[in-house]
């Protein structure tokens, strides 16, 4: 495999001031890896139908840019659930079908999947607690923001010194969706209205994901922003679900969002 050049993920300044030099993340993109064609660059979906060497090559240039072996890389099977799996010192590298990850142990990096959907990454950086989830509208509006936060309180994170951070991920200008989709979100909380605008569609409109994320983790009490970065117009840097599909592509590939405790 011709080796490219070395990932570079997208760095918070946030989350780093935050979180303390014991803790480190990335939001990598589609640089640095070896994957050709449409999942050309650092693809490291197990369940795309690319080369499963190449994906297994990009996951290990992951977890060498954290200083740790493949097989200190844990992810989970995401089944868009507000499911959460706690790690710790006995990780077997079986994938857990929940959508977050949450530990206090140092020496393990835990990552989201995504290509669209939401990555966040969580720290307490004085408890030594750190967390990532992955909310798409569906796990965003069934809890698993605050079942991630109240898991990392469980291993001695407190809420007040947690700080999340969103990733890429589809904008409220390339979402957009139909009356039953507004109706499903207005059904749960008419004041949800606020995260919908017009649509040049007729009955149709636009989606704001990050904007409900970001509501859901202040209402939980955490400080948390956005990176603000749109998966869907950014071919060069990001997978996206959307636009391959509106593309007709028969596949895709997923980005990682990843944070250890250093060892």
């Amino acid at each position: 495999m011709q080796d490219r050049h070395a990932p570079t993920p997208i760095v918070s300044p946030l989350l780093d001031e935050r979180s303390g030099s014991r803790i480190a993340h990335g939001f990598f993109t589609r640089e640095g890896g070896v994957s050709d064609g449409i999942y050309a660059g650092l693809n490291v979906g197990i369940g795309s139908n690319d080369d499963q060497d190449r994906v297994i090559e990009n996951r290990r240039r992951v977890a060498a840019w954290f200083d740790l072996p493949l097989e200190k890389l844990a992810t989970v099977h995401q089944v868009h659930s507000p499911d959460v799996a706690i790690v710790d010192e006995n990780y077997s590298g079986t994938r857990p079908q929940v959508d977050a990850m949450v530990t206090a142990t140092p020496g393990v990096a835990i990552g989201v999947l995504s290509a669209d959907c939401g990555p966040i990454l969580f720290a307490d950086g004085e408890a030594g607690v750190i967390g990532a989830a992955h909310a798409g509208w569906k796990g965003a509006l069934t809890g698993v923001l605050e079942n991630t936060i109240d898991a990392m309180i469980t291993l001695g994170a407190r809420r007040e010194n947690i700080t999340a951070v969103l990733g890429p991920s589809i904008g409220p200008k390339s979402y957009e969706v139909g009356p039953e989709f507004l109706e499903r979100f207005l059904g749960f909380d008419p004041a949800y209205a606020e995260f919908f605008t017009p649509s040049p569609k007729d009955g149709h409109k636009m989606f704001d994901l990050p904007a409900l994320t970001i509501s859901r983790l202040k209402a939980a009490g955490v400080e948390a922003a956005s990176l603000d970065l749109d998966t869907y117009p950014d071919a060069d840097r990001f997978y996206s679900y959307r636009r391959t599909t509106h593309a007709g592509e028969p596949d895709y590939g997923r980005q990682i969002s990843a944070i250890a405790i250093r060892a």
